[in-house]
């Protein structure tokens, strides 16, 4: 899993917010991992 800051640390919830700039470090994270991974093979 990656976790990315919520405002207010709600999640799982219709009030959860994420700012951009911290979706985009997460996806950024997951896409570091599997370039990684695919790199090993």
């Amino acid at each position: 899993m990656i976790f990315v800051p919520s405002k207010g640390g709600i999640s799982h919830n219709p009030k959860e917010y994420t700012c951009h700039d911290d979706l985009i470090a997460g996806a950024n994270i997951l896409l570091d991992v599997v370039s990684i991974l695919a790199q090993e093979e």
